[in-house]
């Protein structure tokens, strides 16, 4: 077999046109124009695949945001040694409508992205109705809950990196804007 490289950087193998009928299912037959056959068929979803695969892959590198954690442990332990505070989202993901907005409207934005990658460690604690949690992560979750004296969904708790609570919020009009605002308060206050 011969690799031959075409104009998507995949990688493919091929026999020369000599070896089996087989073999010949797949050849190349325009390197340079990325043309490939397939049982005699020109193949051009491969080609618009591979790009495809190679943008989405680019661009969702390019968007991460900050790691949202589950461990509290982990969490607290990380707000400590980076100084920064801890965003805890009490939250029910799958089923709690504020819950969703507020993750639409603020968290997946990239000003919120941004301000949390240089001030805040993120927690979630989920509450989730459909998905399946692990038994560990829901005992703590629960004991969370009961800590910090939750009453509904979505509670967000702030604390400073010894782990003493310094705000709570919630949903909140206004969007990234006004959330943000009100987490500069309690850092600042």
């Amino acid at each position: 077999m011969s690799p031959a490289l075409f104009s998507a950087g995949i990688l493919l193998y091929a026999r020369r046109r000599g070896g089996s009928p087989r073999g010949s299912c797949l050849r190349i037959l325009a390197p340079g124009a990325g043309l490939v056959e397939v049982a005699g068929v020109k193949n051009y979803r491969l080609i618009l695949f591979g790009a495809a695969a190679i943008g989405f892959a680019a661009a969702s590198s390019v968007q991460a945001g900050p790691e949202w954690l589950t461990d509290y442990k982990k969490a607290q332990q990380e707000a400590k040694t980076s100084n920064r505070l801890l965003l805890v989202d009490f939250t029910g993901s799958d089923w709690c409508g504020w819950c969703i907005k507020l993750d639409k409207e603020v968290f997946s934005k990239p000003e919120f992205k941004d301000y949390a990658n240089k001030n805040l460690v993120l927690m979630e604690a989920d509450f989730p109705r459909a998905k399946a949690q692990a038994t560990g992560l829901k005992k703590q979750n629960q004991e969370l809950a009961q800590q910090y004296q939750i009453q509904g969904f979505p509670t967000i708790i702030v604390l400073n990196g010894d782990g003493q609570k310094i705000g709570e919020l919630g949903y909140m009009e206004g969007g990234v804007a006004s959330f943000i605002a009100e987490l500069e308060k309690l850092r600042k206050g």
